[in-house]
């Protein structure tokens, strides 16, 4: 089943999802944009400062789901021995690692007027600090190791092992007493934030997942081209 997801077979048509998916983006960036700066109200403790959760937030759910997504992936190349899957793995790191950065910066912005300090050793930044670190040692893997098939092999461990820390992640704010507030939002219960706030705050994940995607594609199709590159040389 994996021959549809051959390499060469989709270049093109990456090439063509790409400009459909930044198009999408303007446009969904631009309607969150307003929605989050103009049309949401401020918070009656917080006051313009709660707008950074537009971005600190999808950013931060952004980088969970993508690190997962490649955890799952490498996985599976161990039980089905399908290098395909280790190339769209390699793909989704950068756009991962980015919204990580950005999930930390915004949120040691975001802690500045709320706790009064720009940083602190809390369960959820630290763990949200490791998220990096792997995401780190995950990109470095392909660089480190010259051979493909021991680069593979130790990104895959990487991402396995990583996983881990994406349940520490979510739960350590019940977990632990934390200076990070807890979720506002729960898929089973009835979420603890206001329309006005939930409605930018989707459409800017959206913008965000969208991002991730083009960056997603720009990257895979730069990885297929090293590929092709490889084989001329080989010839």
């Amino acid at each position: 089943m994996f021959d549809y997801f051959n390499p060469y077979r989709i270049f093109k048509i990456n090439s063509t999802l790409q400009k459909i998916v930044f198009f999408c983006f303007i446009i969904v960036l631009s309607i969150g944009l307003v929605e989050a700066l103009f049309l949401s109200p401020e918070d009656y403790l917080q006051k313009d400062s709660v707008r950074i959760m537009y971005v600190h937030v999808p950013a931060a759910w952004i980088s969970l789901g993508i690190f997962s997504t490649i955890a799952l992936l490498s996985f599976s190349v161990f039980v089905f021995k399908n290098k395909n899957l280790i190339l769209i793995s390699k793909s989704l790191a950068p756009s991962g690692i980015l919204f990580t950065l950005i999930a930390l910066v915004t949120g040691s912005i975001w802690g500045k007027p709320t706790w009064g300090t720009w940083w602190a050793w809390d369960a959820r930044i630290t763990s949200m600090l490791i998220l990096f670190f792997f995401y780190t040692l995950y990109l470095l893997s392909f660089r480190i190791f010259e051979d493909q098939d021991r680069s593979n092999k130790i990104s895959s461990i990487i991402a396995i092992f990583g996983a881990i820390n994406i349940p520490i992640i979510k739960f350590s704010v019940d977990w632990w007493n934390t200076l990070h507030q807890p979720a506002s939002i729960s898929l089973t219960e009835k979420s603890a934030i206001h329309s006005s706030m939930l409605v930018p705050l989707v459409i800017m994940t959206a913008a965000f997942a969208l991002f991730s995607v083009l960056i997603f594609l720009m990257k895979y199709n730069t990885e297929l081209i090293k590929i092709k590159n490889k084989g001329l040389k080989r010839l």
